[in-house]
């Protein structure tokens, strides 16, 4: 009997996931636990395992599609058997013996399978294709997707069909065979308008190399990382109320203490510790005295958390993810090292669990490697507060006897919430911060 593979559950947070790549065709055949597809949720990519063996009578989605979890992903069966029953919209044709794939179409046929009215959900590769052509695909009333979702191949479909309508000439109900807009879109201007009518005084010429207006581009939907960091920006400036401090501390503590650490007995597995770390866990160390930036802001309720769960941001190929370091206030440093190495490779090559992407109490973003001396980090919701790392500078000093020396310091950006945080409170926070940093032989014995 088919059995249908649903889309799994990755993670408590996921909600959705989309499928990048195919590894399976349809005719296939598959074995429990092979890779049916890479997918990328909002957080991380990883692969779909398959949940039974059999021959892949039907792939329900198509890449960049973005797919519900727990909703059915592929039916497996036997070749032949029939799938009506489990194809979403109607009946379906047994499936036969896979072709040759030498031999097979170039062009994939439409689905045998009716499928039901619109119902109008359009996939993203639709919405891409049917933007490029300045086609309304809400106007495509009859798709070949499950459920009735409207897919690429019906937007091709619409598009070589022709001509396109400007939502001006389509309201107006104008009929012509061809168009005088931008691309050769049909307008309001074209109603009755035949090649033949066309004024002799205006001949069509070709236009002059360079003088397409406003020339190529390509349009891309947002999805995954992206989307989801696009979202929760926009959302975090227009939630909060954002003041961002700025300071220094001496970098003279850490810089000879990652130095000491490197060329350590390699036994001690110390060498792998960076500035980075050693400033995390700094601030480790000074959240516990300061319950208010270690917390949550959500529907006007503040909740203080008594454990560290420490995020950094991290630059992946995927876009910024957050890992999140758990009770990093009960971490030794090593300890402490190892685990934020361990989450950021996850992160950059997209092994990461998901719940690792979530449920941190503050953020720490470091991108002073780049050179970047100070900037505005964003607060990560629903965290009250984040804190930005900028690069290492020298700085004039004046030394107790008048003479006047430099000081390589470290630049901090602290972000908070000024809903609950005061600035005083941001300014006690980051002295207390600047403390742990200039005495960090002591900060990590304590």
């Amino acid at each position: 009997m088919a059995t249908i593979v649903v889309m799994p559950q990755l993670g408590n947070s996921v909600e959705s996931c989309i499928i990048v790549e195919w590894m399976i065709a349809e005719g296939d055949s598959v074995a429990v636990d092979q890779t049916l597809a890479s997918i990328e949720t909002d957080k991380s990519t990883m692969e779909v395992p398959s949940t039974a063996e059999g021959t892949v009578l039907k792939l329900l989605w198509e890449e960049g599609d973005e797919v519900p979890v727990k909703d059915p992903l592929i039916i497996v069966g036997e070749p032949g058997e029939d799938i009506s029953g489990l194809v979403p919209g109607g009946d379906a044709a047994p499936v036969e013996d896979a072709p040759d794939k030498a031999t097979a179409a170039p062009e994939q046929a439409a689905p045998a399978f009716a499928t039901e009215r619109a119902t109008g959900a359009v996939s993203p590769r639709a919405r891409a294709l049917a933007a490029s052509a300045g086609l309304d695909a809400s106007t495509i009333t009859e798709g070949s997707g499950p459920h009735g979702r409207v897919i690429e191949r019906d937007v091709a479909a619409a598009i070589a069909a022709g001509p396109v309508l400007t939502s001006a000439a389509r309201a107006a109900g104008v009929q012509a065979t061809e168009g005088t807009g931008i691309g050769g879109r049909v307008s309001v201007a074209d109603a009755g308008r035949t090649p033949e009518a066309a004024p002799a005084s205006c001949p069509v010429t070709s236009a002059p190399a360079g003088a397409d207006y406003p020339g190529a581009s390509t349009s891309t939907p947002l999805k995954g990382v992206r989307k989801v960091v696009a979202k929760r920006m926009m959302e975090s400036l227009t939630t909060t109320a954002q003041l961002t401090l700025n300071t220094t501390a001496n970098a003279a503590g850490i810089l000879a203490m990652r130095k000491k650490v490197k060329n350590a007995d390699p036994a001690l597995g110390l060498g792998k510790i960076t500035l980075n770390d050693l400033v995390c866990f700094a601030v480790s160390r000074t959240l516990p005295k300061y319950p208010v930036f270690n917390a949550h802001l959500e529907d006007g309720v503040l909740t203080q958390f008594e454990q560290v769960h420490l995020g950094f941001a991290c630059d992946t190929p995927r876009g910024l993810l957050v890992p999140v370091i758990r009770s990093a206030q009960a971490l030794g440093l090593k300890a402490f090292s190892d685990e934020a190495k361990r989450l950021a490779g996850g992160a950059i090559d997209g092994t990461i669990a998901p719940d690792f992407l979530s449920g941190g109490t503050f953020t720490v973003s470091n991108i002073g490697s780049f050179g970047i001396e100070t900037f505005t980090p964003v607060i990560n919701l629903p965290q009250t507060a984040i804190l930005g790392v900028g690069a290492i500078t020298p700085r004039p000093v004046v030394a107790a006897d008048g003479t006047i020396g430099v000081e390589q310091r470290l630049n901090l950006s602290l972000t908070i919430d000024h809903q609950v945080i005061d600035g005083a409170d941001g300014a006690r926070f980051l002295r207390d911060l600047v403390a742990a940093i200039d005495n960090i032989d002591v900060t990590v014995l304590a």
